[in-house]
């Protein structure tokens, strides 16, 4: 499973979730969803949008959860 990562980034570089929001040009009800990870789906025209304004690639945004991987194979 993966999940989004943008509270951790946002919070290193000192931005809240409004100033993020703001920075990014995202409205406050995605940003909340994909801040809180209460989602299951991601816009990457949004996600781009969000990874410029924290100055990061869009797959940083992104981690695998740790527990038992699925082989693809």
């Amino acid at each position: 499973m993966v999940r989004l990562i943008i509270k951790d980034l946002a919070k290193a570089k000192g931005l809240n979730q409004s100033q993020l929001q703001l920075k990014a040009g995202v409205t406050a009800q995605l940003l909340n969803r994909y801040w809180n990870n209460h989602t299951s789906s991601v816009a990457l025209e949004q996600l781009d949008k969000i990874a410029r304004a924290l100055d990061v690639l869009p797959g940083d945004l992104i981690v695998r959860d740790g527990g038992k991987e699925e082989s693809v194979a």
